[in-house]
């Protein structure tokens, strides 16, 4: 437990530190945990933890498999995320588990979640991806403010998805300010959109916080920051 609560306090620190220097306040960023082969019981033991020093954290799932682990959760009352690549036929099971499905990256996808929304008769509230570091092996609607505007029109013509943000994994190298430049570049087409109701910005995992922090991150996903390295077998 110890290990654990060093891990979160190192966390918390990175994020408080990354926020100073761009002038914010470590209040204003969400944190959602990332537990992707995490059980309840290490997911219950970290948010307790973080409960111990003030701070309320999501849960985020990667996984549509994995979802029924939350329901020895629900006690706690966590706000729910779905992180994932999801797929099409997995709709219904993720807007059932989901208050904010952060990777919603294709116009097939948006189908997908309306019907489900629909059916069952609830507006799901959705983050669009973007693709900002044009890495083939990323999902996302391309970084285009007339691409993503279009999509978020189609969500609102169908009356059950709002969209309340923009999500987006940093660019996989070693370049600094390549990782920087695809974080911000999600920043600046917030700003593009002009859009008062697309407030949050999805972006910074372990690797990333500090920088997306400092290019304003609304909600940071942490998983092995706080777990440790996840066992990849599984």
């Amino acid at each position: 437990m110890s290990e654990l609560a060093d891990s979160i306090d190192q966390v918390l620190d990175r994020i408080a530190q990354a926020a100073q220097r761009a002038g914010r306040s470590a209040e204003d960023i969400a944190i959602v945990l990332a537990t992707k082969t995490r059980t309840a019981d290490e997911i219950r033991a970290a948010v307790e933890i973080f409960s111990e020093r003030g701070v309320r954290v999501g849960v985020g799932e990667n996984r549509a498999q994995e979802i029924a682990k939350h329901v020895d959760l629900e006690d706690l009352g966590l706000t729910r995320h779905f992180i994932g690549r999801l797929q099409t036929n997995k709709a219904r099971d993720v807007v059932r588990f989901a208050d904010l499905i952060h990777s919603v990256d294709r116009p097939g996808l948006i189908d997908a979640l309306e019907r489900r929304a629909n059916n069952d008769g609830v507006t799901q509230r959705i983050l669009l991806q973007v693709n900002t570091s044009g890495e083939d092996t990323k999902a996302g609607f391309a970084p285009d403010a007339a691409v993503l505007k279009d999509a978020i029109d189609r969500c609102r013509d169908g009356g059950t998805l709002t969209v309340e943000g923009l999500m987006t994994i940093g660019s996989h190298t070693g370049d600094e300010d390549e990782v920087r430049r695809s974080l911000r570049d999600l920043r600046i087409l917030r700003e593009d959109l002009a859009d008062g109701a697309v407030r949050e910005l999805s972006m910074g995992m372990t690797h990333d916080l500090e920088q997306a922090v400092e290019e304003g991150a609304t909600i940071i996903r942490v998983g092995s920051a706080v777990f440790g390295e996840r066992d990849y077998t599984k």
